[in-house]
């Protein structure tokens, strides 16, 4: 059953250069090679466990943990 006395923790592995680097291109358009594929549109959000990528109006939400890399799109 529940125990009161139990402590819970989360952690979670945050690279804080790709985070960065992510927050100095926010806006702007994007590729992300994930390890399921890429993805191509426009970084609407970053936070430091995952971003929002707009791909034709629809939010495709990727952990920062599945990025292989990123860099803008100029297309």
């Amino acid at each position: 059953m529940n125990n009161p006395s139990q402590n819970v923790a989360l952690n979670s592995a945050i690279d804080p250069y790709v985070y960065h680097t992510l927050l100095s291109i926010q806006g702007g358009a994007i590729v992300a090679q994930t390890t399921q594929g890429s993805v191509r549109g426009i970084l609407k959000t970053v936070m430091p466990d995952h971003i929002v990528v707009e791909v034709s109006g629809t939010p495709f939400f990727v952990r920062t943990q599945q990025i292989v890399w990123v860099h803008p799109d100029r297309r």
